[in-house]
């Protein structure tokens, strides 16, 4: 990881724990302005590593509602619509 990918995936961890202390799910919008204005490198990183530890974390819930809905015999959630298909 460079340096820039190091700081910014620390930041978007505090940043993470501090949306749900704060109940802020947008708060990491405004510290991407507040970052991207000193450094786009820093904030191109920082969003990355934002989008791909949500993108986890609702990965995470929806394995955790599948296994649920299995245990129970309920049904299996729905993962959302495969937009590549098709070309839609």
């Amino acid at each position: 990881m460079s340096v820039a990918e190091t700081l910014a995936d620390g930041l978007a961890k505090a940043t993470l724990d501090a949306m749900e202390f704060i109940d802020d799910d947008r708060f990491y919008e405004k510290v991407s302005r507040v970052i991207g204005g000193s450094s786009p490198t820093l904030q191109e990183a920082f969003m990355t590593s934002i989008r791909v530890r949500l993108a986890e974390r609702r990965g995470q819930e929806f394995v955790a509602k599948a296994l649920a809905a299995a245990k129970s015999g309920a049904a299996a959630p729905d993962a959302p619509k495969d937009m590549s298909v098709d070309g839609h």
